[in-house]
């Protein structure tokens, strides 16, 4: 239990005891104490009393005595609470004696289906990519490490009308040709020259559309050649997810193809229950509250005028699974802003179909875009999109570079380590490390800072801690107590403390970047602390004590950074 939430639970019982009901304390940290409550304010309307009369009758029933140095009421009815340095050093103690630093798995574990990343079969992983990939990893990591079972969906885009133009051109390469450019990671290539047949050659184009109808006749030559683009196309995404260090692998891809044998089932439930309407000659569902900038209602496509299925029958399809099959009960999806309608659109129509009923609820876990210096998408010279390989690759060079430059004592093996992590680390956290909500712009020189909060720094204030044990050739001592005495021990011990509440809030929120500060804020803290506090040497059972905080601060760290999908390297 983190410190806020010791405290609220300490308060809402006081509360719950003078309102006569439960009341949430909402305990926040404060710049008049360490943490203030607010609770009485809100109370007093409908209580009818002034409120810091509230605020001292609280007070007189909270037991806060092991906890507070100093427990008052101040300006209209706030109640501040100093922590003592004695309650601050026990429970720093607690933690440093806890393999999960204080933070507790899931009381309430649920079925978690992530849906992230989702390139296309035979083109490249771009930068338009890398979002979805590191926003959805480091959710993955958040809630398996707090005890849910977490199910990763990568949706490949592996069925459609361009399959026929790609398995054509595969034809016309040669499969053993073709599976080699493929597994070179030459995706754009194909793809391109593909398109480029199709559009200039009239015989090509209409063998394109023959292959699309044998394809969804099930021809079997036809789908021996698809599954060799997936199949290669597959092998090469994974070569980029293990660079990026993402931890999808060959068991979660669920491609739109896995979803073909139940858009019929899908779309003859959602016509028994009344929803599908005919619209154009398409077979459509009308959600209530959406409409068009005519104020007609919009309709979401569940079966297209030529027989075919549309996207949102395959999207409701994978409601219906998550939910029926897997038991799922929280779906999300990472996919850019500009699709939220969309799924906003195909929530609302599971949940009139019934397959989306509480608990079970989906979110779409929206972000923006990733900008060049220019304000405009972030592109190659050339106008193309940047490949994400290309992009990674450019970042683990410029990191060997630094690191050589920083610290010249490192040999080769070990510069190419570092620069694994600080350059991989850097562009996931720049990602991370801002609101998903936001644009933001692309800059090597501030992502790959030693200072400010990028992932470098956190990564060299960890390593920086571990050299104190290496140089002194001390380990961490067991079970020896934390002591609070200065000031920058004080701050540093509640910032540590506020790890669990932190982490419980991007439980919920699904907003890194708070995590991402919150590290960063731990890092500075320690800066503060290790300038102030001498460590070495310090003598006896302080110098004990502020050994544990240095160890305890570089778990955080290095826990923190864990789940946002990064490294923390010993040494840089």
């Amino acid at each position: 239990m983190s410190l806020e939430e010791l405290l609220a639970d300490r308060l809402a019982q006081a509360f719950s005891t003078v309102a006569g009901e439960p009341v949430a304390p909402a305990v926040r940290r404060s710049q008049h104490a360490d943490f203030q409550s607010d609770a009485a304010l809100a109370l007093a309307r409908r209580l009818g009393r002034p409120p810091r009369d509230i605020a001292a009758e609280v007070l007189r029933a909270a037991e806060l005595t092991d906890l507070c140095s100093a427990a008052e009421v101040s300006g209209p009815g706030f109640v501040n609470l100093t922590l003592a340095e004695p309650a601050l050093g026990r429970l720093l103690t607690r933690m440093a004696a806890d393999e999960r630093l204080g933070v507790a798995p899931s009381a309430a574990p649920e079925t978690v289906v992530v849906d992230y990343s989702a390139p296309n079969v035979a083109k490249e992983m771009h930068v338009g990519h890398l979002r979805s990939t590191v926003l959805g990893d480091a959710t993955v990591r958040l809630l398996q490490w707090l005890g849910h079972r977490v199910i990763k969906a990568n949706h490949l885009g592996d069925w459609g009308t361009p399959f026929g133009m790609l398995i054509e051109h595969l034809v016309d390469l040669g499969e053993a040709e073709a599976a080699h450019e493929l597994s070179v990671g030459d995706l754009d290539s194909f793809y391109k020259a593909a398109r480029a047949k199709f559009d200039a050659d009239d015989a090509f184009k209409q063998r394109a559309r023959l292959r699309v109808v044998a394809l969804q006749g099930g021809d079997e030559t036809t789908l021996r050649l698809w599954r060799l683009l997936v199949t290669e196309s597959e092998r090469y995404f994974l070569t980029v997810y293990d660079r990026l260090d993402v931890m999808l692998d060959a068991g979660d891809f669920y491609g739109e193809s896995y979803y073909n044998d139940q858009l019929a089932p899908v779309t003859d439930e959602l016509d028994r229950l009344g929803l599908l309407r005919p619209s154009g000659g398409a077979a459509c569902v009308f959600p209530e509250g959406y409409t068009g900038r005519d104020g007609q209602p919009l309709p979401l496509i569940v079966r297209k005028s030529d027989g075919g299925f549309g996207y949102a029958a395959t999207d409701l399809a994978a409601i219906r699974h998550r939910t029926r099959d897997l038991g799922a009960t929280r779906l999300l999806y990472f996919v850019g802003l500009p699709q939220r309608q969309h799924f906003e659109m195909v929530y609302a129509v599971a949940r009139q179909a019934g397959w989306l009923r509480p608990p079970a609820r989906a979110e779409h876990v929206g972000f923006g875009s990733i900008l060049g210096a220019d304000g405009r998408m972030l592109r190659s010279r050339t106008g193309d999109s940047i490949k994400l390989v290309e992009l990674l690759d450019e970042a683990v060079a410029r990191a060997a570079e630094l690191a050589r430059r920083k610290n010249p004592d490192l040999d080769e093996q070990e510069v190419t380590a570092v620069a694994r992590a600080a350059g991989i680390g850097a562009i996931k956290y720049a990602d991370l490390a801002t609101d998903r909500n936001r644009d933001y712009v692309f800059d090597w020189q501030r992502m790959l800072a030693l200072d400010g909060n990028t992932a470098p720094y956190l990564q060299y204030a960890h390593a920086r801690i571990r050299s104190i044990f290496r140089r002194a050739g001390v380990g961490v001592p067991e079970g020896a107590p934390v002591i609070v005495g200065e000031p920058a021990e004080r701050a540093l011990a509640i910032a540590l403390l506020d790890f669990g509440a932190v982490v419980r809030t991007v439980e919920a929120t699904l907003e890194f970047h708070r995590l991402a500060g919150y590290l960063h804020t731990v890092a500075a803290t320690f800066s503060g602390f290790y300038e102030n506090c001498p460590v070495l040497r310090a003598d006896g059972p302080v110098r004990q004590s502020r050994l544990v905080l240095c160890d305890l601060t570089a778990r955080v760290l290095r826990q923190g950074l864990h789940l946002l999908g990064i490294a923390s390297p010993d040494r840089m």
